[in-house]
């Protein structure tokens, strides 16, 4: 079995979303178990209504969420009765649960996950890599997304070497195309970081570079991990997913704006939900946390119910499939 812990709350959408995106993933995995972690009286109510289900729950009370604004840091060491904290400690005492899942703040989880759950050895940052649609209907990993605003050219060798690890084993990917953000493609490109850790990425072995990438070329499927410090990461993926929105919001302001561009919308309504699920960051699942001892996953704050399905989907893949122990031996000495 593979057992994963919930943390309920913390979300927009918290704690529905989460619970019925579980119950979502107990149906597709069989050979899934579930611990979620939160208002326990609420969330005994919600078993009673899926008692074909209630055999593979457990329930663990932690009736409070830690606030996005509260310092990350002294939130995992004094809330102690908060839903996120109590589902690190789970995993942390527990070896039997694989891993945890989390929509719960970003900065409280990183912090948490290093000081509870531990990085692997040899390993010097965590970082989280999410998963983004391309123009080939595929998906490209981004390392880090924001748990290091700043790193080394090593730390940065490190987070290719991570994410490319992550997309053999729970995605499926033989060999991952391993490119570095850049501000051109050429090799004599960018800062003093970048320039200091292209030599390191073309004389790795266990990646394959494919070279610089500018952040035009994120979506046009030519890249399957992009490698970058946690303060690009973040403001390349908050751009896509802004101009995704921003798109949408516009195609449907078109369509609405006449009764002939209502009528084409009629005819080509298949393709424009197919456009709007394409884009929807819901069906990517979230950002994995690579480098540490579990397996942890951050979903975005305002996912829903699919998003936590597929976040849970990733954990699950991505315990299948080892991803931890394949980590452990990409940094032996």
């Amino acid at each position: 079995m593979v057992k994963i812990v919930i943390d309920c709350l913390g979300g927009d959408h918290s704690p529905d979303a989460n619970i019925e995106g579980s119950l979502r993933a107990l149906k597709a995995f069989s050979d899934l178990e579930l611990t979620w972690v939160g208002d326990e009286s609420y969330l005994k109510d919600k078993i009673m209504d899926h008692p074909e289900f209630s055999s593979r729950i457990a329930i663990v009370h932690a009736p409070k969420a830690i606030g996005l604004n509260e310092a990350p840091t002294l939130a995992v060491f004094h809330q102690k009765d908060s839903s996120l904290v109590a589902s690190l400690d789970l995993l942390r005492t527990d070896n039997s649960y694989d891993g945890l899942v989390s929509l719960g703040s970003s900065g409280a989880l990183l912090a948490g996950s290093v000081v509870k759950i531990g990085k692997l050895d040899g390993v010097t940052r965590p970082a989280f890599c999410p998963l983004l649609p391309t123009m080939n209907q595929h998906f490209v990993a981004v390392c880090d997304s924001g748990a290091s605003s700043e790193c080394t050219k090593e730390e940065l060798l490190q987070f290719g070497i991570m994410a490319s690890e992550y997309l053999k084993k729970a995605c499926g990917i033989a060999t991952p195309r391993v490119a570095l953000l850049n501000i051109g493609t050429e090799e004599g490109k960018g800062d003093t970081l970048r320039k200091e850790a292209y030599p390191l990425f073309k004389n790795c072995k266990s990646i394959h570079f494919v070279g610089n990438m500018e952040a035009r070329e994120l979506t046009s499927g030519d890249y399957d991990v992009v490698a970058c410090d946690g303060f690009s990461g973040n403001v390349l993926i908050k751009a896509a997913e802004g101009t995704g929105i921003g798109l949408l919001k516009l195609l449907k302001k078109t369509f609405f704006k006449s009764l002939k561009n209502k009528i084409g919308a009629f005819f080509l309504k298949k393709d424009i939900y197919g456009i709007k699920d394409f884009m929807d960051y819901n069906n990517y699942g979230g950002a994995v946390m690579l480098g540490l001892k579990k397996i942890v996953i951050k979903g975005h704050g305002s996912g829903d119910s699919l998003s936590v399905y597929h976040c849970i989907e990733q954990a699950y893949n991505a315990s299948k499939n080892h991803l931890v122990d394949c980590l452990k031996d990409s940094f032996k000495a």
